[in-house]
Order: structure tokens, then sequence, then C-alpha cells
């Protein structure tokens, strides 16, 4: 390979994520320069492995992880269904609430990784599934409880120090409201 290619390879896969940091080689006859992200701590990519792995054993009910994963500060971002933007959300005890409201109206719901985790420095991402049956009291829901339901998402998770700072939540709400019957306003 001569070193135009080795270059451009080297670039596209810096580009693409592949390569970041201390990874970069040294380019045929010269030096590999790194630099410190700031942004980047600690989190190292088994770091970011095991925080997802944590998070998503968060979302299957075991609340226990929370107090070792969530940042005291987090910011959540998401539409969720009462409408708020999750700007409420505060800590581990609140994101355990959250998961908890959600989970109240689906109590086997079970989240499985469809995708990921996608891993550049601090941000995780993951496409998920989750799985479950209806339990009842969902609000405007007319499926009667016993009705199976699946819907996907995309949790977008920024991590300081092995906790998550940052969650941002794309969830199909209209697959699952529809699945449980709930009318349009």
């Amino acid at each position: 390979m001569n070193r135009r290619s080795t270059v451009t390879l080297t670039a596209l896969l810096i580009a693409g994520g592949v390569l970041t940091g201390s990874s970069v080689p040294a380019l045929a006859g010269g030096t590999a320069t790194t630099h410190p992200r700031p942004d980047r701590p600690d989190d190292t990519r088994r770091t970011q492995q095991q925080v997802t792995r944590d998070w998503v054993q968060l979302w299957n009910g075991d609340y226990a992880l929370a107090e070792h994963l969530i940042a005291p500060d987090v910011r959540v971002r998401a539409a969720l269904l009462d409408g708020g933007d999750g700007s409420a959300v505060h800590g581990p005890a609140g994101m355990v609430d959250l998961i908890g409201q959600i989970r109240g109206a689906f109590p086997d719901l079970r989240f499985t990784v469809e995708v990921g985790p996608i891993i550049d420095g601090s941000h995780v991402v993951v496409r998920w599934v989750a799985d479950g049956t209806y339990g009842g009291g969902f609000p405007g829901a007319t499926a009667a409880p016993g009705t199976t339901v699946r819907f996907t998402g995309t949790d977008t998770l920024r991590t300081r120090h092995g906790l998550i700072t940052d969650y941002w939540l794309n969830a199909d709400t209209l697959l699952l409201t529809t699945q449980l019957g709930v009318e349009s306003v």
C-alpha cells in the first residue's frame, strides 16, 4: 500500500470512528500524534460496554444499579408520554421513578439491544426493542390487560467517569399507543 492510500484509509477509519485518539497508527514515514480529548477522561470502550449492559439491566428492573450508573446531575431529554420533556427527572432516584412509571403498566417489560452499542468517546448509542404484556392502567388505553406489546427506540447516552450524565430518548410511542388502542385526541 502506498503512502497516499495509507493516509486515505487512515482518514476514513478516523472519520468513521474506528480509529480514535491513541489508536491512530503512525503513517508510513511519519509519526502518529495523539491529542487527549477533554470529553473522554476515562470512558474506555470496556467502561462504555459495561455502562450499556448496566443501562439495559436498569431498564429491565434492576433499580439497584441506578446509584452506580446515573450521575446526580443527569439531564434527560425526551418527549415523554405525559407531555414532559424529561427535565423533571433528577438523579438516580428520578431515573428509577421514570422507569418505574413505564414498567408499572408493563410489569414484565423486557428490553434487548437490537443495534449497538455504538461507542464514540463519551457517547454510547443503542437501538433497543421492548417486549411485554400490558397490565392495565395506561391512560386512554382500550386494550385489555394481557395484550402483548412490542416497540422500539434509540437511547443516546453521554458518560463521564462511568456515570451517565446525559440521556436522549427516541421511542416509537405511536407504535406503543396504537397497540394499546389509545385514541388520538
